[in-house]
């Protein structure tokens, strides 16, 4: 009678395979939720990281006080800028807190996340609706005569 070898698999083992399948999942995912959304509005903006790390640096005009409207706002990449009153211009991360969608419309004081319709205050980035629990970052910028510059 012939002895039966054991066949020892030389790949990953099945169980390793899925689960990495599973996480690579997760993460297109997780990453799809603001992937492909070119937030950066009529493209008159550079766009920035509100750290200042991806895009444009610090001291990069972000746009113009005329391109954003009082109660409203604009997206300039990672940065949503806003103007809550009359010459006051507040900027925030436009990463929804939720799962990091990309904000995309301001109106009537409020920063609206299109995936969830989470809601923020477009005066301190404060949650106003969720699912989102937390506020968005500040961004620190700077008004000289009708630029507006990340700092």
């Amino acid at each position: 009678m012939p002895s039966e070898s054991l066949h020892t698999p030389s790949g990953p083992a099945r169980r390793t395979v899925m689960a990495a399948a599973g996480a690579a999942g997760l993460t297109v995912a997780l990453t799809a939720c603001g992937a492909g959304e070119d937030s950066s509005g009529a493209g008159s903006g550079s766009g920035s990281d509100v750290e200042a790390g991806a895009g444009a640096g610090a001291g990069a005009v972000l746009g113009k006080t005329s391109d954003i409207p009082e109660g409203g706002g604009k997206v300039f990449g990672d940065v949503v800028v806003t103007q809550p009153t009359a010459g006051e211009y507040k900027a925030f991360s436009s990463k929804c807190t939720h799962q990091g969608c990309a904000v995309k419309d301001v109106q009537d004081g409020v920063i609206v996340c299109p995936c969830h319709n989470s809601r923020f205050s477009a005066t301190d980035g404060s949650v106003q609706q969720g699912p989102a629990t937390q506020a968005l970052a500040a961004a620190k910028i700077t008004v000289a005569g009708d630029e507006i510059r990340l700092t």
